[in-house]
């Protein structure tokens, strides 16, 4: 066990600078990284973290300053640099190849040979040791593509863990996970951490760093503000240094907002792999939570909602009207919109301007004699961008370029601009750092006094039991209760979630509560 006396910086930030066209991203940063510790970075979007990790990847280059690996000038041009040192990375942005197997993914820069051709029964094997590590049961054989982000998210980082790494790079690894699993992952990095391997963890989850972390480092605008040990600092004062002035409370239930009349009911929905009948309601201002394991059908239930996939029995009910949605364009028409967990591939076109994703939704609105009205165009998207906050230089900004909260808020905005009323949010702070959820979370309750009905699905449990009137939670594709502001209860709603897991002898897991 290394003490303090013999600890050894294993990597070396020396005022390092990293410039582009008019913005300084990185600004004379100054970082040491003791070899075995578990290091915390933490800074909200746009604070400097995605670069100065681009910056140890190889995928950019330093301005000014250098940069110390195992006490020699270390200056990667490429990812490949990085991984022959030992540093690698699982990034936030999941960067699966969705054609291939799992276990094809998982060795891809070493697959065993045989003959000249690949050993696929050694690389199956060797696929499967790395997803007991990580607690997955598929089989290596599945495809990518046939799987959730959460599972994707774990493949990552056994795909990292199956080589061997100096320095392991863990970007928002958390993000999709339930707490089973995130206490699986924590688990993971303690072994790693006996083993020698230094981690530098990225979390917008500032309460669960407590639980591995050694030291913390804020970054705001390209600057860093401060390393502390973890145990020498709260929540609050990390807040503090990240945003630049003391925060309210996270999460802001408003309880002026108060419940109409039942805008949507869902009456004995199935869909295809799931035996049973789903049956809920939603009303006028109200913020409905969806909350279970990942796999537990929520996502899989919205989607059949929405008409994203195959509805095979049941009526949906909007203002007591029995309406018919076979496709996502019939649940448009009825005002009713799916905030999709992966905003970037299914919600925005990222690389096209601000004014255009906002606009697409309803063309019609813009649209005379058969063409775009551009000057229109700008000026209904410049309103919405004014009264949501997004923050950018120009509606021209292509989407891509924005922080995770400002696309969110696009999305949002898309959906406005069609006079939505039913929003279903799939994860919708994914991704996005404490500030920004203050303003997503104070944007969801403006939705809702309008009187517009909002169902969101979250892995975040402390989201949900902060902004939601009522919660009803997932089992393995069952419905299985429903609490009211009054009744919620952290360790409740886990013994529903894992209910039908252990009614049915899958798993045997000993509850505890959500950290």
């Amino acid at each position: 066990m290394t003490t303090s006396q013999d600890k050894v910086n294993i990597l070396e930030i020396k005022g390092v600078t990293k410039r582009f066209p008019g913005v300084v991203a990185i600004d004379n940063v100054d970082l040491n990284i003791e070899r075995g510790e578990v290091h915390v970075l933490v800074g909200q979007n746009g604070a400097g973290k995605s670069s100065l990790v681009k910056l140890l990847c190889g995928m950019y280059q330093p301005s000014e300053g250098e940069i110390l690996f195992e006490g020699k000038p270390y200056s990667p041009h490429r990812p490949e640099d990085a991984f022959k040192v030992g540093i690698r990375i699982v990034y936030q942005e999941l960067n699966l190849l969705s054609y291939l197997s799992v276990a094809e993914n998982i060795l891809f820069e070493k697959l065993p040979r045989k003959n000249g051709l690949v050993d696929y029964k050694t690389l199956n094997r060797k696929a499967r040791e790395a997803l007991e590590e990580v607690g997955l049961d598929i089989s290596p054989q599945t495809l990518v593509e046939e799987l959730g982000i959460a599972q994707m998210q774990l493949i990552e980082i056994a795909k990292a863990l199956s080589n061997e790494s100096k320095l392991l790079i863990l970007d928002e690894p958390t993000a999709t996970l339930t707490p089973r699993e995130i206490s699986r992952l924590f688990n993971i990095i303690h072994r790693l951490k006996q083993r020698g391997v230094t981690i530098i963890y990225i979390s917008h989850h500032l309460h669960e760093i407590y639980e591995i972390g050694d030291r913390v480092t804020v970054l705001r605008n390209g600057q860093k503000v401060e390393t502390r040990s973890i145990q020498a600092v709260t929540i609050p004062e990390i807040v503090k240094m990240m945003v630049g002035r003391d925060m309210k409370e996270e999460y802001l239930f408003r309880s002026e907002v108060v419940p109409g009349p039942e805008i949507l009911r869902v009456e004995g929905l199935r869909y295809r792999g799931n035996p049973h009948s789903i049956s809920f309601g939603l009303k006028q201002g109200e913020i409905v939570g969806v909350a279970g394991l990942v796999g537990a059908g929520r996502t899989e239930t919205m989607r059949a909602l929405y008409g994203a996939d195959l509805k095979l029995a049941g009526d949906i009910f909007l203002n007591g009207k029995l309406i018919k949605i076979k496709r996502p364009k019939d649940a448009v028409n009825h005002n009713i919109c799916l905030l999709t967990e992966d905003r970037k591939s299914q919600g925005l076109i990222v690389d096209m301007p601000i004014y255009i994703n906002i606009t697409l939704a309803d063309l019609k609105q813009i649209t005379k004699g058969g063409l775009i009205e551009r000057q229109v165009e700008k000026k209904a998207a410049e309103r919405l961008v004014k009264d949501l906050g997004i923050k950018t230089p120009s509606i021209e900004q292509t989407v891509r370029n924005l922080s995770g909260g400002n696309q969110q808020k696009v999305v949002i905005a898309k959906w406005l601009f069609r006079k939505t009323e039913v929003f279903i949010c799939d994860e919708p702070t994914r991704g996005i750092d404490v500030g920004a959820k203050y303003e997503i979370y104070n944007l969801l309750w403006e939705l809702a006094a309008q009187g517009k009905g909002l169902i969101v699905v979250s892995s975040d449990l402390p989201e949900l039991l902060g902004i939601c009137h009522r919660i009803i939670v997932f089992s393995k594709g069952k419905l299985v209760g429903q609490l009211e502001r009054s009744e919620f209860d952290q360790e409740r709603i886990l013994e529903l979630a894992y209910q039908e897991y252990i009614n049915t002898g899958i798993e045997n897991a000993k509850m505890q509560p959500a950290s």
